[in-house]
């Protein structure tokens, strides 16, 4: 188990920070609408960052196309989410939050590739996308 620092801010502070929308899917933990990040076509190697505090979550080696209409992965970097269960619609569903800021990054399926078998459904509007050099 590691010690990391959590990064905390005031609602202020991430609302200077973020755009309207990140805010509300960061800190709210609100969706985007389907289909409306541009990184569901992204097919550069590269590596994939919170918005939030700019820690490494996925690689591009990891991303793949769920059909779902929100950036898939079937893995993150080690120990960089924080699981909970949410009941927002209805019935279960894992959620995940960077462990180094908290924001709300989306939702984790059985559903997903091997060799995991996992989707990890992200909001591209919590993302940062850097593109391989």
């Amino acid at each position: 188990m590691t010690n990391k620092k959590k990064l905390t801010k005031s609602n202020v502070e991430w609302q200077k920070q973020l755009e309207a929308e990140q805010y509300m899917i960061m800190r709210e933990e609100g969706t985007e609408m389907p289909n409306s990040s541009e990184l569901n076509n992204e097919k550069r190697e590269g590596s994939y960052h919170c918005a939030g505090c700019g820690v490494k979550l996925f690689t591009s080696e990891s991303k793949y196309e769920s059909g779902s209409g929100w950036p898939s992965f079937f893995k993150s970097e080690p120990n960089v989410f924080e699981t909970k269960v949410d009941h927002h619609i209805g019935y279960p569903r894992t959620e995940y939050h960077c462990s180094t800021c908290d924001s709300h990054h989306g939702h984790i399926f059985d559903d997903g590739p091997e060799p995991t078998g996992k989707r990890y459904c992200n909001n591209g509007k919590a993302l940062i996308f850097k593109a391989k050099n």
